[in-house]
C-alpha cells in the first residue's frame, strides 16, 4: 500500500510509473477489492461530467446502479445522494457550470477572516472582507518624483 495514497488521488493520465505500479498492487492485493473498485467508480464519475448530456444521462444511471450495488458503505451513501440530486447534476452538465468561482470566493473570505484575527470589532472584519472581495479598485497615491 506504500505510495498508493497519491496514486488514488491523481488522474490516471498524470500517474508516474511508480504510482501506476502501486495502483496495480492495490488491484491485485486488496482482499475485498473495495479500494480499487472505489477508485474505478471515482474515475467513472469524474469522466462522466465531461460527456455530452445524452451520453452523461445514461452513464449516470449506470454509475448509480453500479455504485448502489458495490457493497462499499460510503459509495452506496454517495449513490443515494447522487440519485436525489440527479436533475441538478444533469443541469450542471448541460449548462457547463461549476461552483469553482463560489468556492474560490469562500476561500478568499476564510483567508481574510484569518488575517483579521485580533480585530476588536466585527465591523472592521466586515469592512476588510468588503475591501478584499467587493470589487473596489482603490489606487493609492503615487509619490511625486
Amino acid at each position: 500500500m506504500r505510495g498508493a495514497k497519491y496514486a488514488v488521488l491523481k488522474n490516471p493520465g498524470d500517474l508516474t510509473d511508480r504510482q501506476n505500479d502501486a495502483l496495480g498492487a492495490i488491484r491485485n492485493t486488496d482482499p475485498k477489492g473495495q479500494l480499487y473498485r472505489a477508485w474505478q467508480l471515482k474515475e467513472l464519475l469524474r469522466t462522466l461530467l465531461k460527456h455530452p448530456l445524452d451520453q452523461a444521462r445514461g452513464e449516470l444511471n449506470h454509475w448509480v446502479f453500479w455504485a448502489s450495488h458495490s457493497r462499499i458503505p460510503e459509495i452506496v451513501e454517495l449513490s443515494k445522494k447522487i440519485r436525489r440530486q440527479r436533475s441538478d447534476i444533469l443541469r450542471s452538465i448541460r449548462l457547463g457550470y461549476s461552483n469553482a468561482r463560489l468556492e474560490a470566493f469562500n476561500n478568499r473570505i476564510k483567508v481574510t477572516i484569518r488575517m483579521a484575527y485580533g480585530f476588536h470589532h466585527v465591523d472592521n472584519l466586515i469592512a476588510l472582507i468588503m475591501l478584499r472581495c467587493g470589487g473596489l479598485d482603490i489606487r493609492l497615491p503615487q509619490p511625486a518624483i
